[in-house]
């Protein structure tokens, strides 16, 4: 995850030229303020110069000076204040499961750590940021905020750096950090073809920077056209469109003139359909791949064969920035003169609109996909494109409410995996109540009241979940025999999907309250009504996972664990995760309380697998404490202790004390006295809290100034 309003396309520390003075500078603020913040122009460089400085000194881990860790919130992409709390406990690793606020959440989580938070590119969210950032340093006394943004949030103790241009030829000073940046994004621009730089090549080049103000963004997009031009052809070009060097004062700022310059420059020597596309890519807030391209912004007069060669020459020209991942992105000041194209072409409404059909079919592919292989890959994808999904929501909401509520009852599921708990909530409850119940086939308000009762359950709002359990139960009721489709899952079972999917959240709102037998009659009850093989649906195959936890917890145990191994051999020989998953919880279970404490942490450790592949922090959780009550009852004091550690992390990832079916509960309490007993308090704490910071080790991602 990269910063987005600077010019330096390459990662890592070669791609880096100068800014010695301001690295100092840097370097002792994170050392002794709480609130730095970085401002200056687009395409100045402010990202880059904190990713540098951040690698160069914030260590994490126990001798660093953030023993918790470096977390970089991007806000580029979010077009306004309503999704900052999101982003904030994202870059956190925060998956809250609570019915809290998410600035209460992301306060109390912070708590009293040792970290620092990064808030790139704040100028479009300068109000909302102040208020989140006062709010967060009055409640966490150690944790250090760095913000990037063209103007300061004027707070009190705020430090601020003015970041400018890169010194060039008319820099008193006589630096040419410019000329440097410049002549090696040219080289790299077209290798081994370029000729060498000859005292008059340079004189050009200096020029071209000196009339650029050495701006790095203005430099990296000059630099990009001498595949097709000389330097010197760039610095007459320059010289007639900026002027000479020493004028009168001008009307904008130097700066500022420099970059629309180079940036008008590179849309100029862009061909038409180039152009054409670069203000279509403009609708993606964030990072987007080729398919996702061609779907949206293939339109007349561009035909799905012609993106990818025109994406691939926009790369080219550095007008869109291709990831390590092969994703795409545009900087944002580039995709605001997109933007400003886009809507001065009359696109806007259009390109929406294909916006939000991409992502609304993107999601139906992944139900469709939710029983094979491709489900993990599913999960990813929703989880990846949250961003573009909030965004056709928002569309929806404001131009069909219908689709808004069928896009929401299908995304709600995914989030609650992925840990989008608010967000699903929000938009479920929101497009519930703007959707007139006429214009709603019955079986996708149906799917929306599942898809809310899940996420209320797992926000732990047991009885508001139940109302709507036996709501839904009571609407599938009516849609027997009336031929209302299939219940979203396109998989043929007309009439049973409504019905099976409100028999899941009634049976697991039963479960979760302790009433297994309740659960078991409910399951039952819908399975017989519509019989059929457990892998013809995803809401019969779950139907069939509440029957088995309610037959645990009845103490049915033999019954559990047929039924149970028969779900989990169908999951393995489909590529399924999900189910697989709970089935391995329970046999783990199940093993545990017939006194086979080997197989249960071999059932517990394959969980886990299954739940890192989904990225499920709330399965997790639950897994490891099974892992940890197997290790204690097998004997290993240590290694219990670990695990209960490792899970304590990623409870308070999710903002719950430990929680699961009822009978856990008793699991937890039985072994974690076990394996206190046969180490000690001291020896145990220890173990624990090693097994605390390997969790959050584990949860850890990648910062984004090592990729």
């Amino acid at each position: 995850m990269l910063g987005h309003d600077d010019g330096y396309a390459g990662g890592g520390s070669a791609s880096f030229v100068g800014r010695t003075g301001e690295l100092a500078w840097l370097e002792r603020a994170l050392h002794d303020d709480r609130l730095i913040t970085l401002t200056g122009p687009g395409g100045v460089g402010k990202s880059r110069l904190a990713r540098q400085a951040l690698g160069r000194a914030a260590a994490p881990g126990p001798g660093g000076p953030f023993p918790d860790g470096v977390h970089w919130a991007d806000l580029s992409a979010l077009p306004d204040d309503r999704l900052l709390l999101a982003t904030v406990a994202d870059a956190l690793d925060l998956a809250d499961h609570t019915s809290r606020t998410p600035a209460a959440a992301v306060r109390e989580w912070i708590g009293g750590r040792r970290l620092l938070l990064v808030l790139d590119c704040c100028e479009h969210l300068v109000a909302a940021v102040r208020g989140l950032v006062r709010e967060l340093l009055g409640a966490a006394p150690h944790l250090v905020l760095l913000l990037t943004s063209r103007q300061p949030l004027g707070l009190e103790g705020e430090r601020v750096l003015a970041v400018g241009p890169l010194p060039h030829a008319t820099d008193p000073y006589g630096a040419e950090e410019a000329l440097a940046l410049f002549t090696r994004r040219a080289t790299a621009a077209a290798p081994g073809q370029a000729p060498p730089w000859t005292e008059a090549r340079l004189a050009a080049a200096r020029a071209v920077c000196a009339r650029l103000e050495g701006i790095p963004l203005a430099l990296e997009l000059a630099a990009a056209q001498l595949t097709d031009h000389t330097v010197e052809e760039l610095a007459v070009r320059l010289a007639r469109r900026i002027g000479p060097l020493s004028t009168a004062a001008p009307v904008e700022p130097p700066r500022h003139r420099a970059l629309r310059t180079a940036i008008g420059w590179s849309h100029e020597w862009c061909e038409p359909r180039e152009r054409l596309l670069w203000l279509r890519l403009s609708v993606f807030g964030g990072s987007f791949d080729e398919p996702a391209a061609r779907a949206v912004c293939a339109a007349a007069p561009l035909t799905g064969a012609d993106v990818p060669p025109l994406l691939a020459a926009l790369v080219a020209k550095s007008v869109v920035q291709r990831g390590a991942d092969g994703s795409y992105r545009m900087l944002d000041t580039i995709r605001e003169y997109g933007v400003m194209w886009r809507d001065g072409a009359g696109e806007r409404e259009a390109l929406r609109a294909a916006h939000a059909a991409y992502f609304t079919e993107l999601v139906r592919a992944a139900e469709r996909d939710w029983l094979g292989p491709a489900q993990r890959l599913g999960y990813r994808r929703v989880s990846a494109v949250h961003g573009d999904l909030c965004a056709a929501l928002d569309h929806y909401l404001a131009t069909d409410p219908a689709r808004a509520l069928e896009l929401a009852a299908r995304a709600g599921f995914f989030w609650a995996c992925c840990g989008h708990l608010h967000a699903a909530r929000g938009y479920l409850e929101r497009a519930l109540a703007a959707a007139r119940p006429e214009e709603v086939p019955p079986r996708i308000r149906v799917r929306a009241l599942w898809a809310l009762g899940v996420t209320l359950l797992l926000q732990g709002e047991q009885d508001q979940a139940h109302r709507i359990a036996v709501g839904c139960e009571t609407l599938a009721a009516t849609l027997e025999g009336a031929g209302h489709g299939d219940g979203g899952d396109g998989d043929g079972e007309r009439d049973a999907g409504p019905v099976l999917d409100a028999a899941y959240l009634l049976g697991l709102s039963h479960l979760l309250a302790g009433r297994p037998l309740a659960a078991r009659i409910v399951s039952e009850n819908a399975l017989e009504a519509f019989p059929g093989e457990p892998f013809d649906s995803g809401p019969r195959i779950r139907c069939h996972l509440v029957r088995v936890f309610a037959l645990t917890g009845m103490g049915l145990l033999t019954d559990a664990r047929q039924e149970a191994e028969l779900l989990r051999a169908g999951c393995a020989e489909r590529g399924e995760h999900w189910t697989r998953a709970y089935a391995d919880y329970q046999l783990a279970l199940i093993c545990l309380f017939e006194g086979r404490p080997v197989e249960s942490a071999a059932h517990a450790r394959a969980m886990l697998e299954s739940k890192r592949e989904l990225g499920d922090s709330f399965g997790t959780a639950l897994g490891l404490d099974l892992l940890a009550a197997a290790r204690a009852a097998a004997g290993d004091g240590a290694g219990a202790a670990r695990a209960y550690g490792a899970g304590h992390a990623y409870w308070q990832a999710v903002g719950h004390p430990q929680r699961g079916t009822p009978e856990l509960a008793s699991v937890r309490e039985e072994f974690e006295r076990t394996a206190r007993g046969s180490l000690g308090d001291q020896a145990y704490e220890a173990a624990f809290l090693e097994g605390v910071r390997h969790g959050h080790s584990l949860r850890t991602r990648p910062r984004p100034y090592e990729n």
